[in-house]
């Protein structure tokens, strides 16, 4: 019986591993397609937001009445990651960019990126990290629900000195792609378990190719500034995502969050739902903008996937067992 119940999770856990390692190599290699030959895409642009919808509505497809009961059981471990969340990455996108000096654009898409809510690659990526993919997804999907009204309240203060903002737009552009497509997927789950249960397996990869096409749409658009700002643009994306990491795991252990939980809100803060911020900004603000956005969606799948790593391979040192907290 030990045998039985354990093969499963083994090839669970591959599967995770080949889709968490295989999604930012195929979005890089959409990326630089775009870079190379900018002007073959140019027409992908309208498709951005009818994408994250696809990808909103197989987040919603993936989550069940009983994710959301975490919250009035364990309330203070998914505030504490979801107040992190819309405080240390807002504020974070904004001093990165004052550090850097970032031209207007570049800075607000930055704190843009920050503004937005949780990754939908981070129930994965705890996953891998051990950590407790429960808190994982109660957090994800608190954040989610909350942007519709904190992300445009917040680029509006934060990235409202770069150019003008239109929160009132953003805030209904997010409803529309990000709320409403969740709550539809939540409702064919409940209605119709049998037939999304056959084609779950199939959601990731739909996900990754719709956001691929997202950042080639994106990247083909910035072809430009790429060139003249690129560095300086990884290098922002690359503080960001890793402060956020420092950050999160620093407010979990001050509330004395245990291990599997830190490292859940780490993953929560880090990792951003990047491919919204750059349909958000070529729409509202600019295509420069969208830039910050497309390379943070490829850079948080290869710094999760090795922040993964490193935790699983000190635990293999330490001897602590497994203990991931299961769906």
């Amino acid at each position: 019986m030990r045998k039985e119940t354990s093969e499963p999770r083994a090839a669970e856990e591959r599967s995770a591993r080949v889709a968490v390692t295989l999604f930012p190599l195929l979005i890089l290699a959409g990326g630089l397609v775009a870079v190379l030959t900018p002007g073959t895409f140019a027409g992908l642009a309208p498709l951005i937001n009818p994408l994250l919808g696809v990808i909103m509505f197989g987040m919603g497809l993936t989550l069940r009445p009983a994710d959301f009961a975490l919250i009035g059981k364990r309330p203070i471990p998914v505030v504490i990651g979801v107040v992190a969340q819309f405080a240390v990455m807002p504020l974070l996108g904004w001093g990165v960019s004052m550090a850097l000096g970032l031209p207007p654009a570049l800075a607000a898409g930055v704190i843009l990126v920050g503004c937005c809510p949780g990754g939908t690659a981070s129930n994965v990526v705890s996953y891998l990290a051990r950590g407790d993919v429960a808190l994982s997804v109660a957090m994800t999907s608190v954040s989610t629900i909350l942007a519709p009204i904190l992300t445009p309240v917040l680029t509006l203060w934060l990235a409202g000195q770069y150019m003008p903002v239109d929160a009132t737009a953003i805030g209904l552009s997010i409803l529309q792609i990000v709320l409403i497509p969740v709550i539809i997927g939540l409702a064919v789950r409940y209605f119709l378990p049998r037939v999304v249960e056959r084609i779950l397996p199939a959601l990731p990869w739909i996900s990754v190719a719709a956001i691929t096409v997202v950042v080639i749409a994106v990247v083909s658009g910035s072809a430009g500034i790429i060139f003249s700002a690129g560095l300086l643009v990884f290098a922002a994306v690359i503080l960001h995502n890793g402060l956020g990491y420092a950050l999160g795991y620093g407010a979990a252990r001050l509330f004395g969050l245990p291990t599997a939980a830190r490292r859940t809100t780490a993953i929560e803060v880090g990792m951003q739902n990047s491919g919204l911020a750059a349909g958000l900004a070529r729409t509202y603000l600019t295509p420069e903008a969208a830039l910050p956005g497309a390379i943070f969606s490829v850079w948080h799948n290869v710094s999760g996937a090795a922040l993964a790593a490193y935790w699983r391979r000190r635990d293999a040192r330490t001897g602590t067992p497994a203990g991931v907290a299961g769906r």
